[in-house]
């Protein structure tokens, strides 16, 4: 099933890293002009950076890279995912950026697991790779409407709501006693503290079960705000213009996918043209009936201000593994119009509620997020489709690669591959079926400690790419088949001389708990998460039966990223 509780866990932050190394980041971030905003940053918030810094670099990228593990790290604990310190985190809520800074906050519980409730707890960045904890912007608990859920923060230029031109309005979800309303609250510091506005709820509850997670775009053609609301198996359309005030102007319903959470509305040009600028629907869904399980799935279409119309019925899918949700999407202000609608950032939530409460972490649970993709309209097979590829950004943390040669794959492997030496790294491998190779499947297998935790398969006659995971750490059986089933996604091979030949291309993020899989170009991704044995880390390539050919396979380690606390 879609959730199974109500929204009443959260959070998210990032771990603590060694003194040293922490001093070394705090002292690089001072050198380079990172210090924090000037004030004592109140009870919510910590000392937040200022600065510029432009799309793909940072100054917070500046300290020297390392591949070790912190002292203290647990067996699962993501070297360049964003985490939290401890306790649980979910939602992600969708990033702005003022002053050169990415402000983004993620629901949090510090109560968990005794207590319920989450709020909104605030990370910063330059570059959406290196992360700085700010603490709780907005708390739990704090007006009798209960616990802080998942909503939208915009910058509001023109001073529509009256917080002053440039104020951050949030608006979100609270629940109290199984009621969801929405709530506004307003920040004067560029989002690092919040106050409650007065009269909340802003939107209350019109006797509905499922109410929840507003998405507040600006439509500048219009001169006002959308909202998209999830309302059970309908995103509901909402239009105001100061934020508080809000008219229900039209729903999009949809059977066969669930209770609808977390919805996105946005436009993008297929193809980068701008004569083809297309809006796009989404909303995390149920993909149960489809034989798949929870994900996020989208439409493409028109929006009039008032109503999105379908361009074609079908959904599709922005990630096919089983642990890609509540995804959010946002474009850079700093770029000219025709560059945003050419693509935008997304990050999603890296887990499933199938299992989310029973991974075997330790010192922290709710999963991770995924790294910050860039997701763009391309046509693929005659359809408007959307590609995501790892952002730019994340360069920044590769280091020394290293290749193999290209040779023949057989099911006694391809001899001189890379080993890795940690757990944090990235695969880029092209395989081929060729006039001449008999081979059909190609299986790359991800190890640790002896055990292949992750194999990562493709199949030349189906055009599938596929990802197994094993359950080889003890008890990772009982999280049950969603866990352990294969997750696959239609791709085709490339410049083949027939059908069933070419070839195709994989990116392969590996990171001690997780595996997100590109798939030529981006054009499929299965985003999982893993649990690998401790000890040596071990990658394979061999074919399921036959002859392909490996063209090129390189390891890239990927350095380890010390959020500042």
């Amino acid at each position: 099933m879609q959730r199974f509780s109500l929204r009443t866990l959260g959070p998210r932050a990032r771990w603590i890293a060694v003194a040293v190394a922490l001093a070394l980041v705090l002292a690089a971030a001072a050198v380079i002009g990172l210090a924090g905003r000037p004030g004592d940053g109140g009870t919510q918030g910590g000392a937040g950076p200022q600065g510029g810094g432009t799309q793909g670099s940072s100054t917070q990228s500046a300290a020297p890279k390392s591949f070790s593990r912190p002292e203290g790290a647990s067996q699962f604990r993501p070297s360049y995912h964003l985490t939290p310190a401890k306790e649980w985190m979910n939602d992600p809520q969708r990033p702005f950026l003022l002053d050169g800074v990415w402000h983004y906050y993620y629901l949090y519980n510090a109560d968990h697991p005794e207590g319920n409730g989450t709020e909104w707890f605030h990370v910063t960045s330059t570059d959406l790779v290196q992360w700085k904890d700010e603490g709780v912007a907005i708390g739990k608990f704090k007006n009798g409407l209960g616990d802080i859920e998942t909503g939208s923060a915009v910058v509001d230029q023109d001073n529509t709501a009256g917080f002053g031109k440039g104020a951050v309005v949030a608006v979100m979800t609270q629940q109290d006693k199984g009621v969801q309303r929405q709530s506004l609250f307003y920040s004067t510091d560029k989002g690092y503290t919040f106050k409650e506005a007065d009269g909340n709820p802003v939107m209350d509850n019109p006797g509905k079960e499922h109410w929840r997670d507003p998405k507040i775009i600006r439509d500048e053609a219009r001169e006002q705000w959308v909202m998209a609301l999830a309302e059970g198996e309908k995103i509901g359309l909402y239009t105001s213009r100061d934020l508080k005030d809000w008219n229900y102007v039209s729903g999009f319903e949809r059977r066969g996918l669930g209770i609808l959470e977390c919805p996105d509305l946005f436009q993008l040009d297929v193809d980068g043209d701008p004569a083809k600028r297309t809006w796009v629907l989404a909303a995390s869904a149920n993909g149960t009936a489809e034989g798949r399980t929870t994900g996020v799935a989208y439409w493409t279409g028109t929006f009039d201000g008032t109503t999105f119309t379908t361009a074609d019925d079908k959904h599709q899918w922005l990630d096919a593994g089983a642990d890609f949700y509540a995804a959010v999407t946002w474009d850079d202000p700093r770029l000219t119009e025709n560059e945003r609608m050419a693509s935008r950032h997304a990050i999603g939530w890296m887990n499933n509620w199938t299992y989310a409460r029973q991974l075997p972490t330790t010192d922290w649970q709710g999963g991770a997020d995924s790294i910050v993709r860039d997701i763009r309209l391309k046509t693929v097979q005659g359809r408007p489709t959307l590609v995501s590829t790892p952002t730019p950004a994340l360069s920044a943390l590769d280091g020394e690669a290293k290749t193999a040669d290209s040779g023949a794959l057989t099911p006694e492997g391809a001899g001189g591959l890379p080993a890795p030496a940690g757990g944090a790294y990235r695969l880029d491998v092209t395989l081929e079926r060729a006039p001449g190779d008999d081979g059909t499947e190609a299986l790359l297998k991800l190890g640790n400690g002896g055990a292949d935790f992750a194999t990562v398969g493709y199949n030349f006659e189906a055009g599938t790419a596929w990802v197994d995971r094993a359950a080889v750490v003890p008890g990772a059986d009982a999280l049950g088949p969603v866990f352990t089933e294969r997750r696959s996604a239609q791709s085709p091979p490339r410049n083949g001389s027939s059908p069933g030949r070419g070839s195709v291309e994989l990116t392969i993020f590996v990171d001690y708990s997780s595996a997100e899989v590109f798939v030529n170009g981006g054009e499929q991704t299965l985003t999982s998460v893993v649990l690998p044995r401790p000890g040596q880390p071990a990658v394979s390539a061999a074919t399921a039966g036959g002859k392909l050919t490996l063209k090129s396979f390189k390891y890239t380690p990927l350095a380890t990223v010390l959020t500042a606390r």
